[in-house]
């Protein structure tokens, strides 16, 4: 018998467990899923029917007899299911499942509460199993405790054994049993089921059930066992209405309380979703709420225009789907405290009751949204809508509160009208389970789709919760609302053309005429830089709808100044709502006729020379903790395309008490407007001399001692692009791989001459250093192995590297970068025909001076030199970051931007790779210790070769230091090989490391320009020399002919012509 219930959840668990726990897809999704189980071959063995039967006798009893007729036996699979439904289980001795909460306060999870959530599928019906009363069939539960809401992430894993990590449980338990129909509670549909899985054990203290779970690390699991003594008792109901949609279980153990599998009785509860046909049919209690429809109500906005055309329906579900109302808060209120400081009819936990009334963090959401539309008489249209209200607290998380489908004192059913007419839906609304005579149906839902915006009415959607009690109001009115976005507007309204009133282009003019006095500084700014401004050759909405993307902003900030200890990440979303008559987007030619379509806009009369300004209206929208006053602001002013700024006036969404609200009597629609914003967008010009960073100003008109007043908060954000600046991109990447080309071609041209050098000087070849070839030999190959730049760090912040749109499959970047590497190579090459030339050169001189070993240069001493040299400035460095960086070390890792492609480094790897370019820098330091240690009296190097060379070097500094700066305090790696938050490529770095290499260069050029005994005699004073007396162990060999000095090339062994016509087909 357990072998084929085993069967059965081996099937279950591995076909369906990947649906997961969170209920992220459509209804059609799950069907395609049964579909697809349907054809596939299974056997499904119901090996327990006669303990089924003996367990269910109870549900058997009241049955009533199921008719051979019935369609809906054959749609069970579709609609008896639920998604995330809640579970509760009486605090008691024998909990069913443990829970670790060790890291529910944790910075990344917040103080979030954990949400009970159970999930139930049917799999199967057997029609061979059918009695007259029962039918037998087969599914699978999934039930859990959870704060990070990965149900979804973590759903198929092969296995129905029990799972746990912090702060998720989670276990599935397969069932078989029958399904009934009951004539109780106005018709029921209940399945009762007997369930197996792996519960986890429990120690024999029922004080702390779960000792081992102290013990235990996150990655280990429980210790399990099998129990198949397990009851599931579901009730749907047959009709799905208004006050007839909950679903209700008992999940309880068979075993005796004296076993250690026993658990305490566990109860779920959800409701009927879309696949349920909803039967709309409760007019007489939606009349006590909308009759007379429609109702008066009195919190609706005055001048507003609301939508009344035919498409209400997808408008609404377009809406709500998925997304979280905002609530508003009391500020109206003029009562007792307990009276305003209620969310409306729902029953609130703690957190919301200290809010005080401002419901600061509460959101609201829309779910099950049925409705029906129909024509009227002439134009007019009707609805009928049906809809659950969700309220969910700031401890929740949004993800998985937004799936949850349990009715509870924090959910408000809700059926109602909507009329063309007015524009109105009035529902009624019924807090948590209803009965069937509706008895806690006593709310009125208003709601409204509006088509005019202003800076006071920026929403898609507002409405509000009012009681219909006759014994008087318990709470006052709520009023919630979905914030209207740009980019939304042509998907809700393909129809009607929404429009924006501006009520504060008075104002904003007094904030321009106190931020923008008149200068000369402003007069060059207007004359020599270009901001963005609406295009001469573009149509005129057109140019609008560009001007407003341009304005855009969705980027992250800093405090403007920097604050020396790094600040936490401040994403800033400014979204453009109207720019002009513009309302939204230019989408299509609906915004206007084909002739409007083809006028350029400086031929429009209100945009002529005289009209200067643009009037535009934007959202803010700022995250931080530090900026939590300013969480949202609705913005109104003036845009000034000759200086690229922005005046405008917020208004702020205030989240203070009720009280606080209510005392301050200029508040405008509970909004603080007494806020300036003064927004400095970069030019789209000269960026290479401007840092291309918006800057933002916000303060406060009020006084201080007012309690809605806030500090100044002034932003500075990372580097930001306008729509048509990918020709900058490319101009900027094409110009860096050019110059790229130019200084490697320079570099092989020095190297050439060096080589052409040292044909001619033949007797100063030994004294080249093997160590300074080696160096610039690897920072050639480097590049070749690794891919990163040569010479130039390449730039790839996030605001850049997002916005190339793939630019980086651009035929011309390839042979740009196909032409880098094949300068790389040819450098590579040449470096080393130079270390073969000197090594060969050395060798033969060797054979000449077998007796004088000592004579002939060697690497040595100045590898051990220059190691040791370079060690210590790199412990130095080590040392001078860590001191630098070690009061922000926490918050980098925390707060920094990584490239997506990067690879996570430790500081010190990250440091020894910039450390590598620090030291192909300084390539001539080997060679100035060699020329000290060897004593030289020649002169090995060319002076176009190692000063040239050190020009090419130097190069990316300057360059770095005089381009425009791309300030970004948060990345990781924004270079390949060098990081500007760091050291070497700072504005000192850039200064410092070019000086140095400057000193290197002058040092090599006066050791070859005199020599080490003429240097020992003008760096003597007095008794004091800097340089020891020379020594004979380097003097060169006497050379008498050209012959001779051939041989040391080419050899010692042949005739002097042979050697030399040998070392002449070398050098070609």
């Amino acid at each position: 018998m357990q072998e084929g219930t085993d069967s059965v959840t081996v099937w279950i668990v591995y076909g369906l467990l990947g649906i997961g726990f969170t209920y992220s897809y459509p209804i059609s999704a799950f069907d395609d899923i049964r579909n697809e189980r349907s054809e596939t071959t299974v056997t499904y063995i119901y090996d327990r029917i006669d303990e089924v039967n003996k367990a269910c006798q109870f549900v058997l009893s009241s049955a009533s007899e199921l008719k051979a007729e019935d369609d809906r036996i054959y749609s069970m699979k579709k609609e008896l299911f639920f998604v995330n439904g809640d579970w509760r289980q009486e605090v008691g001795k024998d909990p069913i499942m443990p829970f670790d909460n060790r890291e529910v306060q944790s910075e990344y999870l917040g103080n979030r509460t954990p949400l009970n959530l159970a999930s139930f599928w049917l799999v199967n019906i057997d029609h061979a199993h059918r009695s007259k009363k029962s039918l037998s069939v087969s599914g699978f539960m999934v039930m859990g405790i959870t704060i990070d809401g990965s149900f979804m992430d973590y759903g198929y894993q092969g296995t129905s054994e029990f799972q746990m990590w912090r702060s998720h449980s989670q276990m599935t338990i397969s069932f078989q049993g029958i399904y009934t129909e009951s004539k109780r509670n106005g018709g029921e549909r209940v399945m009762c089921l007997l369930g197996s899985t792996m519960l986890p054990s429990r120690d024999p203290d029922s004080a702390n059930p779960w000792e081992w779970l102290k013990a235990s690390d996150s990655s280990n699991q429980p210790p399990l066992s099998q129990d198949d003594q397990i009851l599931l008792v579901l009730h749907f109901p047959v009709t799905f209405n208004l006050t007839s949609r909950a679903i209700r279980g008992e999940l309880r153990s068979l075993n005796p309380k004296s076993n250690s599998k026993y658990f305490d009785e566990v109860r779920i509860l959800s409701q009927l979703g879309k696949s349920a046909m909803y039967e709309f049919g409760s007019e007489k209690i939606v009349s006590r709420a909308c009759d007379p429809y429609p109702y008066d109500d009195s919190l609706v906005y005055g001048g507003i225009s609301n939508y009344k055309g035919h498409t209400i329906c997808e408008i609404l579900k377009e809406v709500a789907r998925d997304q979280a109302f905002t609530v508003v808060p009391n500020w109206r209120c003029n009562g007792t405290d307990e009276f305003c400081s209620k969310l409306g009819p729902f029953v609130t936990d703690k957190e919301i009751k200290e809010s005080d009334g401002s419901f600061k963090g509460v959101k609201l959401y829309m779910q099950e949204i049925m409705c029906e539309q129909k024509a009227s008489g002439g134009n007019a249209s009707s609805a009928r809508v049906s809809a659950v209200f969700r309220a969910v607290s700031p401890m929740e998380n949004l993800y998985t509160a937004a799936k949850r489908s349990g009715l509870n004192n924090m959910t408000v059913a809700a059926e109602g009208i909507w009329k063309s007419t007015s524009g109105q839906l009035c529902m009624v609304g019924c807090l948590g389970i209803v009965d069937v005579e509706g008895s806690r149906c006593n709310t009125r839902v208003c709601l409204y789709v509006p088509t005019s915006f202003s800076i006071k009415q920026r929403s898609i959607l507002y409405g509000s919760f009012s009681s219909i009690n006759n014994t008087g109001s318990s709470y006052f009115p709520l009023s919630f609302e979905k914030l209207v976005q740009p980019s939304e507007l042509w998907n809700y309204f393909r129809v009607s053309s929404p429009n924006y009133k501006y009520t504060k282009i008075s104002s904003a003019a007094v904030v321009l005429e106190k931020n923008e006095p008149f200068s000369v500084g402003t007069v060059i700014k207007k004359s020599l830089l270009s901001f963005p401004k609406l295009e001469d050759t573009e149509a005129f909405e057109l140019s609008l709808s560009v001007l407003s993307e341009d304005l855009t902003l969705h980027v992250s900030a800093f405090p403007d100044p920097i604050p020396k200890l790094q600040h936490p990440k401040v994403d800033v979303q400014m979204e453009i709502l109207s720019v002009g008559p513009l309302f939204g987007r230019y989408w299509s030619p609906q915004n206007g006729s084909t002739a409007q379509e083809e006028t350029p806009y400086h031929t429009k009369s209100e945009y002529t020379e005289k009209q200067l300004l643009l009037n535009v209206s934007a959202q803010l929208t700022i995250t931080g903790k530090a900026y939590s006053n300013l969480s949202v602001l609705y913005l109104e002013g003036l845009y000034d395309p000759h200086v690229g700024k922005m005046y405008l006036v917020g208004c702020r969404d205030v989240r203070a008490s009720w009280k606080i609200l209510y005392e301050s009597m200029d508040l405008e629609a509970g909004l603080d407007c007494l806020v300036e914003m003064v927004v400095s967008y970069p030019p789209t010009t000269s960026r290479w001399l401007v840092n291309p960073a918006a800057r933002i100003s916000i303060a406060s008109q009020r006084t201080e001692d007012d309690p809605l007043y806030f500090s100044t908060v002034k932003l500075q954000t990372l580097p930001i692009m306008y729509r048509k600046q990918r020709e900058d991109i490319l101009s900027h990447r094409g110009i860096e791989g050019i110059l790229r080309v130019l200084t490697l071609s320079l570099t092989i041209c020095g190297i050439l001459s060096q080589l052409f050098y040292i044909r001619y000087n033949v007797d100063s070849v030994p004294y080249m250093s093997l160590v300074m070839l080696g160096i610039q030999a690897i920072g050639y190959s480097i590049p070749l192995v690794t891919g990163a730049e040569a010479l130039f760090k390449k730039l790839a912040t996030e605001s850049y590297e997002t916005s190339t749109y793939g630019l980086d499959d651009s035929q011309w970047f390839h042979i740009l970068d196909y032409t880098v590497k094949l300068l790389l190579m040819a450098s590579l090459l040449l470096t080393l025909r130079l270390c073969q030339k000197v090594w060969k050169s050395r060798i033969r001189l060797l054979t000449q001076t077998s007796l004088e070993p000592h004579r002939v240069p060697n690497d040595k001493r100045v590898l051990m030199t220059t190691s040791a040299i370079h060690l210590i400035g790199y412990v130095m460095v080590l040392v001078v970051h860590t001191m630098r960086t070690g009061q922000r070390s926490i918050r980098t890792k925390s707060y920094k931007i990584s490239r997506e492609d990067s690879r996570g480094l430790w500081e010190w790897e990250t440091e020894l790779e910039e450390y590598v370019g620090l030291v192909q820098d300084f390539f001539l330091l080997p060679q100035m210790i060699g020329n000290l240690v060897w004593q030289i009296d020649c002169k090995p190097l060319r002076k176009l070769y190692f000063i040239g060379i050190t020009l090419v070097r130097l190069f990316p500094h300057i360059y770095d230091y005089v381009r425009a700066p791309s300030l970004n305090p948060y990345f990781a790696e924004e270079y390949e090989f060098v990081n500007p938050s760091l050291d070497f490529y700072s504005k000192f770095g850039d200064i410092a490391i070019p000086i140095t290499a400057i000193l290197l260069a002058v040092v090599v050029y006066v050791q070859q320009r005199w020599n080490y005994e003429t240097l020992s005699k003008m760096l003597t004073f007095g008794q004091c020399r800097l340089l020891p007396l020379g020594s004979r162990m380097y003097e060169r060999l006497p050379s008498s002919s050209k012959a001779f000095e051939a041989e040391l090339v080419s050899g010692v062994n042949g005739n002097a012509r042979q050697e030399n016509d040998k070392e002449n087909d070398d050098v070609e």
